[in-house]
């Protein structure tokens, strides 16, 4: 006896939660004979505008790596959003 052969369900015509729910029930690495390999490749250097180096009393710093930890974030980019944000406020 064959096996039958999967057919992936057609995403196209899904919406995102049905897609999801379909994710829930099945691992990809069931159908990995229906995969095609994929040439991919991923840039990881963020372009840059400007450098600013900025000198912090240590105190300053570590108050500001401890808000940005607590919001998700980096130093670097806490400290880019607060100054764009305080940017917008001057006229």
């Amino acid at each position: 006896m064959k096996k039958k052969k999967f057919k992936f369900p057609d995403f196209d015509k899904m919406s995102y939660k049905k897609e999801a729910e379909w994710w829930d029930k099945h691992d990809f690495t069931e159908f990995w004979d229906e995969l095609k390999d994929v040439d991919l490749e991923v840039e990881l250097h963020k372009p840059r505008d400007e450098t600013l180096v900025l000198r912090l009393q240590k105190s300053l710093k570590e108050k500001l790596e401890v808000v940005a930890r607590s919001k998700g974030l980096n130093i670097s980019a806490l400290a880019r959003m607060w100054f764009a944000e305080k940017l917008k406020e001057v006229k």
